[in-house]
């Protein structure tokens, strides 16, 4: 059967539901952007699902919204393999990739012809909350929802975080007064003023993303983005979600060390492999 493309997200998930519900954690992200193009639909994507023949289960997947690289679910490499001459075929122009280590670099060495012509250009590793532990001592403050009138604020923030961590740029001021009317973004405050901020993902399939987390450059080393980081996961707990998970860069021992005083366990490393000439 190999893979099959659309651009229908109905379809995709129609088809690759059962295989993401398998393992939500691992596919947090190919969930949470396929729910947010179901949702919103501005923007175009190509989604795939794999069958290893006609009468199988769907056993792999992924997403891409163009022009940015494809984000490959959990799969065999054989999958990983097959998806090159049909992504080929679909935009010969592709530069990078990303997924798990092992299918991506799969899919890397088939695209590159074996020949190594490819780097990596970002290592993460995805964590899920075990026993939630709060800092000791905690740091000054307390925490608090979002509100109407943070955004401003709120909304330069999530440019300075995108900005950081390399991302696409523009006004986040819609995405952002999205999340605090849904009650997903949470504030450190001390003495009335904001100094911290962290956001969780919505609900699917019982997992949900602690994302972004940001303290100003001013500010840090103080305990706030940990204290935060606690506040939301806490929350997200309370609501009664299965597993609250968070990615970080595998360049920030920092972070790394951080969450993991918190309670976050490591659950498995992903990579963006970048082709060469």
């Amino acid at each position: 059967m190999g893979w099959q493309l659309t651009e229908d997200v109905e379809e995709f998930r129609t088809a690759a539901d059962p295989c993401l519900a398998r393992d939500p954690a691992r596919s947090t992200l190919l969930l949470t952007i396929s729910e947010s193009l179901r949702t919103d639909g501005a923007a175009p994507a190509r989604f795939g699902y794999w069958r290893e023949s006609g009468d199988a289960p769907v056993s792999a997947c992924f997403v891409q919204t163009p022009p940015l690289r494809p984000l490959l679910g959990p799969m065999p490499d054989r999958a990983a393999r097959e998806l090159v001459p049909v992504l080929r075929a679909a935009d010969p122009s592709l530069t990078s990739v990303q997924g798990e280590n092992a299918c991506a670099e799969a899919f890397a060495a088939e695209w590159t012809g074996r020949s190594g012509g490819w780097r990596v250009s970002d290592r993460v590793r995805l964590f899920r909350l075990g026993e939630l532990t709060p800092p000791d001592p905690a740091p000054a403050g307390r925490s608090r929802l979002a509100v109407d009138g943070d955004l401003p604020l709120l909304a330069e923030w999530m440019s300075a975080f995108a900005a950081d961590t390399g991302q696409p740029g523009g006004d986040h001021t819609r995405a952002t007064a999205e999340r605090i009317a849904a009650g997903r973004l949470w504030l450190w405050d001390v003495a009335g003023a904001p100094v911290a901020m962290a956001s969780v993902s919505p609900v699917i399939a019982g997992q949900a993303r602690v994302a972004p987390v940001y303290t100003p450059l001013r500010l840090r080393g103080r305990g706030y983005g940990g204290a935060v980081t606690v506040a939301v996961s806490r929350a997200t707990l309370d609501a009664g979600v299965e597993q609250v998970l968070l990615y970080t860069d595998l360049a920030n021992p920092t972070s790394n060390a951080l969450y993991q005083r918190l309670g976050y366990r490591p659950l498995t490393d992903s990579q963006v492999l970048s082709f060469e000439g």
